[in-house]
C-alpha cells in the first residue's frame, strides 16, 4: 500500500470515549435486576431503587451522574513503518484507545483514520471462534483481513511453526490453554501481512521465551517489512529497545507524545528525566500490592545525598519505603537489574545476606547498595519483588536507575564496547621471544 509522502497511516483527532457506569441505556444494572425480581413477585408497580454510586475522579467525570470519560481529546499521528509504544498506569485508557482503533467500539467524539489493513490482538480469544480448530481459525482470520485462500495457505506452515502448536492445529481452540491461544493468535496477526499491527498487553500471558520471540517478530515486521506496530505494554525495556516514539496516557489524556526516554521517565514519575526519588505507588501492578505495597525509592550517593547520576567509581545506594498491610512471617525482597536491551545484568535477594524477617503491619524503610564499576555507560532498569516467603505480594518492574557516567572515560572507546557489562581486564606488555611458532597443516 502506498501513501502520500505527508500522509500518516494512523490519524487520530480529538478522540474521546464516554461510558455510563453500571447502566444499560438509561437504566442501571441493579434497577433492571430488581425490576425483574419484582415482576416475579407481582410488584410491578414498585418504585425503582436508587442507582449505584461509583467513585469517579473529578477530572474524568462527565456531565451526567455515573458518566466517565475513559478517553478525552486524544490526538496523534503515526507514520508508516513506525513502532509506537503506548504506556500508562492501569485504567489510564490505553486498552480503550486500541479498541477504538481496532473498530471494536465507537468513539463518543472525534475520529480515527487508519489507512491500511489492520490486525489486532487485544484479549485472549479475540477474533477466534472457540468451536473451530486452529487450522480453521487461521483461514477465518485471513479471510476477515481480506486475504485470498492461496495467500493464507502460503503462510500457513510459517504461522503454525512460529506458534509451536503443530500437534494441536486440528483441535478446537476452546481446548487450548491461554498460552497456546495467545501464541497462535499472535502468529496469525503478525504473519498475515497487515499494514497495521495492534497488540495489547495480552502477550504477558505467554512465557518469557515466547514474549522475546514476539518482540523480535514485531521489530522484524516494522524494520524489514515497513509495517506499522502499535502496542500497549508495561515492559519499559521493550519500549526503550523497539520504539521510535511513545505515547503516555494519563487519566484518559495524552500526558506525553514523543521520544521514548522522556515518556518512560514521566511514566515513572520523573518528568525532568532521571531523578533521585521515584513514586513506586503509582506504577503499574498486576494483582499485587494488597499484602504489602512498595511506595517510594530514593537513590543516594555514598554520603546519603540524593543523586540522579552515579560515577562508575561510586556505589549506588537505594532507600525503599514500603507498607506492610497484613503481617508477613517471612519477609524477603528481590531485585534485578537489566540494561535497555532487556538482558538481565544481575539479581540479588535480601535473604542472600540476611535471615527472613517477620514484619507486622506498618511502614518500613530498607536500604541496599552495590558498586557500578562494572556497568557500561548505558541506561539500566530495576525490578523489585516483595515476598511473604511463598508468593510475590508486590512487584514493580522497569524502574529507571540513575544514569551511569564516567568523567574519565574515552567516549570513542566506550562506543566500541559490546556485551552486558564492562569488565576491566589486566594486560601485560608484549615481550619478545626467540621461539618460532610452528604452524601445522591439517
Amino acid at each position: 500500500m502506498s501513501l502520500a509522502s505527508n500522509q500518516p497511516i494512523v490519524e487520530v483527532r480529538g478522540l474521546s470515549k464516554l461510558y455510563h457506569l453500571g447502566s444499560i441505556g438509561s437504566v442501571s444494572l441493579r434497577d433492571a435486576a430488581e425490576r425483574l425480581v419484582s415482576r416475579f413477585r407481582g410488584k410491578n408497580g414498585a418504585p425503582p431503587p436508587k442507582p449505584l454510586q461509583h467513585r469517579i475522579p473529578p477530572d474524568r467525570a462527565g456531565s451526567e451522574p455515573n458518566s466517565f470519560w475513559a478517553l478525552k481529546d486524544i490526538s496523534f499521528d503515526v507514520r508508516q513503518g513506525e513502532v509506537v509504544g503506548i504506556i500508562g498506569g492501569n485504567g489510564a485508557g490505553k486498552s480503550t484507545l486500541l479498541k477504538i482503533l481496532s473498530r471494536i467500539t465507537e468513539p463518543t467524539e472525534g475520529r480515527a483514520v487508519l489507512r491500511g489493513r489492520v490486525a489486532s490482538l487485544l484479549e485472549v480469544g479475540t477474533g477466534f471462534h472457540p468451536e473451530l480448530t486452529g487450522r480453521e481459525n487461521i483461514f477465518l482470520n485471513g479471510a476477515i483481513l481480506g486475504m485470498k485462500r492461496a495467500e493464507i495457505a502460503r503462510k500457513f506452515d510459517e504461522i503454525v511453526s512460529f506458534a509451536e502448536v503443530e500437534a494441536f492445529i486440528d483441535t478446537p481452540v476452546k481446548r487450548y490453554s491461554s498460552g497456546m491461544y495467545v501464541r497462535l493468535a499472535f502468529a496469525v496477526a503478525a504473519h498475515l501481512e497487515p499494514e497495521i499491527l495492534i497488540i495489547d498487553e495480552v502477550l504477558a500471558v505467554g512465557d518469557v521465551a515466547f514474549q522475546k520471540k514476539c518482540l523480535g517478530k514485531m521489530q522484524d515486521v516494522a524494520t524489514r517489512e515497513g509495517r506499522t506496530v502499535l502496542f500497549v505494554t508495561h515492559n519499559m525495556q521493550a519500549v526503550r529497545h523497539m520504539c521510535q516514539r511513545a505515547i503516555l496516557i494519563e487519566n484518559g489524556r495524552v500526558g506525553w507524545l514523543g521520544d521514548v526516554v522522556t515518556a518512560i521517565n514521566r511514566y515513572a514519575g520523573n518528568p525532568e528525566g532521571h531523578t533521585s526519588r521515584i513514586d513506586l505507588d503509582r506504577m503499574a501492578r498486576n494483582n499485587t500490592g494488597e499484602t504489602a505495597r512498595l511506595k517510594t525509592l530514593e537513590f543516594l550517593d555514598e554520603t546519603g545525598a540524593p543523586i540522579h547520576r552515579v560515577e562508575r567509581t561510586q556505589e549506588l545506594r537505594g532507600r525503599i519505603a514500603f507498607e506492610v498491610r497484613e503481617p508477613i512471617r517471612q519477609f524477603d525482597l528481590a531485585m534485578a537489574v537489566t540494561h535497555s536491551g532487556g538482558e538481565r545484568v544481575f539479581s540479588e535477594t535480601f535473604t542472600d545476606q540476611r535471615r527472613p524477617q517477620a514484619l507486622g503491619s506498618g511502614c518500613y524503610d530498607l536500604e541496599f547498595s552495590f558498586p557500578v564499576q562494572h556497568l557500561k555507560i548505558e541506561s539500566y532498569f530495576l525490578t523489585l519483588w516483595c515476598w511473604d516467603g511463598v508468593d510475590a505480594v508486590d512487584f514493580v518492574a522497569d524502574i529507571p536507575l540513575p544514569e551511569v557516567v564516567d568523567s574519565h572515560a574515552d567516549s570513542y572507546k566506550e562506543a566500541r564496547r559490546w556485551g552486558v557489562v564492562r569488565v576491566p581486564v589486566r594486560w601485560t606488555q608484549p615481550s619478545a621471544t626467540s621461539e618460532k611458532i610452528a604452524l601445522t597443516t591439517p
